[in-house]
């Protein structure tokens, strides 16, 4: 499998080079140059096989002459021990559940096996730069905490840093170094992407990012597709349609790929909230990027989407196709409240914010054509309730249960150091860490 920068003035690279140059040095985004069909490898399988597998399986196939049959599954087990969940709910719907991770977010996924892939095919020590969140953050560093020879700085905008344990910090003898700018995600983006075109700096510290700007964190996210069409293949009754919360657009991009490796499917639905200019572009209009809005469903409040070259390349090479495969849907906030009630009154299950803006953009999106009756959408819940504790019972008046290990992550930490949102101050922060 070779990589092409989305802007095609720099050389193809393999994955392996995709994952730990991370960004073409011409300033695009790496896509896959030729898309693989392997539909053979998974239409035989079925609600009996396990996720595990499935990716053992997928990713040798897909990598092929870089991770053969061992090294994949020797990736496989050392990532997941644990797996997606579908739940239908009735003839119109079924929850792909994405929290089931260590974290309690969809990220686990990506995230984990990119770990793993570092250290099967890493030959050096790297640097790991990542925009971060406190899901992503926590998702990050208990994922790579203790990988050898990995370093990840975490890079968060200003407010709560929660989740992480100081003992595994750089400066407590471990691999994880927190730094937080006087900004907003998108400064945090910024940062990194001008950090990795920074030759010298990036090659100084062999640095790379885990954030979905990365091919080797997307491509895992296929997976997760794959196995909810195995998983409901043989019960599934019409059109299959995937509804999915869309702030980065990765894991929209995700499905697609999954699309184009042969998963039958008839379309997806990309849930927005207010933040919604990248709506405009799905609808064939130019993207212009408004200003940041903040919503009860934050990790959708997204100004300028990361993977926009990504999903442009797509429209690039198929714009009819794909006009008639992705279905923008923006929800605000009031019904993302109304959504989360209905769905806890009618099946008895709480969602989050997220899950909720892809519920209700499904429910609206299948209004608008007349799919009822002749679709079934799996709605992608990409995060645990109980990390929305707050929203869940603003929305319900219910208290969403926090599993154990989601308890950890509840806990305030301090970052290794708070600085402006401006590159010299990020790598002099770095730098003081060695």
């Amino acid at each position: 499998m070779k990589f092409r920068s989305t802007k095609l003035k720099s050389p193809q690279v393999t994955f392996k080079e995709a994952v730990f140059r991370c960004l073409p040095s011409d300033g695009g985004l790496y896509v896959l140059d030729k898309v693989m069909d392997i539909r053979q490898l998974f239409l035989p399988m079925d609600e009996k096989t396990a996720f595990r597998e499935l990716v053992a399986a997928a990713a040798p196939a897909l990598l092929e002459g870089e991770l053969d049959p061992v090294s994949a599954s020797k990736a496989a087990a050392s990532a997941y021990d644990f797996e997606p969940e579908l739940i239908r709910l009735d003839e119109d719907f079924s929850l792909l559940n994405l929290y089931k991770g260590p974290t309690g977010g969809f990220k686990d996924f990506g995230i984990a096996f990119l770990s793993a892939m570092f250290e099967e095919l890493m030959n050096d020590s790297a640097m790991i730069l990542s925009a971060a969140r406190a899901d992503t953050g926590a998702s990050m560093a208990h994922a790579f905490s203790g990988r050898k020879g990995v370093s990840l700085v975490l890079l968060y905008p200003s407010g709560q840093i929660r989740g992480l344990d100081p003992s595994a910090f750089a400066h407590n003898g471990g691999n994880i170094i927190p730094i937080q700018i006087k900004g907003t995600f998108d400064d945090c983006q910024r940062l990194i992407a001008e950090t990795i075109n920074d030759r010298e700096f990036a090659e100084r510290y062999n640095v790379t990012s885990a954030n979905a700007i990365n091919a080797g964190r997307l491509l895992p996210q296929v997976f997760y597709y794959l196995y909810a069409f195995t998983q409901i293949k043989n019960t599934l009754t019409g059109d299959l349609i995937f509804s999915v919360p869309s702030g980065n657009f990765g894991n929209l991009i995700a499905g697609l790929y999954a699309w184009k490796f042969g998963m039958p499917v008839n379309g997806f639905i990309a849930a927005m909230n207010a933040n919604n200019a990248f709506g405009d572009y799905i609808r064939g209009k130019p993207f212009v990027p408004r200003p940041l809005v903040a919503t009860n469903s934050p990790a959708l409040d997204v100004s300028i989407p990361s993977n926009y070259e990504r999903l442009a390349s797509f429209y690039d090479e198929a714009p009819a196709v794909m006009h008639n495969m992705v279905h923008p849907a923006s929800i605000g906030d009031e019904q993302t409240l109304k959504t989360m009630d209905s769905v806890w009154k009618k099946y008895g299950m709480h969602i989050d914010p997220h899950t909720a803006v892809a519920f209700a953009a499904a429910e609206k999106v299948i209004v608008a054509n007349n799919w009822k009756g002749h679709a079934h959408t799996v709605v992608l819940a990409t995060g645990h309730p109980a990390r929305e504790a707050n929203t869940v019972k603003e929305a319900t008046g219910q208290t969403a249960a926090v599993p154990q290990p989601l308890l950890a992550l509840q806990k305030r930490c301090d970052p290794i150091a708070v600085i402006p949102a401006q590159l010299e101050a990020f790598e002099g922060a770095i730098a003081s860490c060695f």
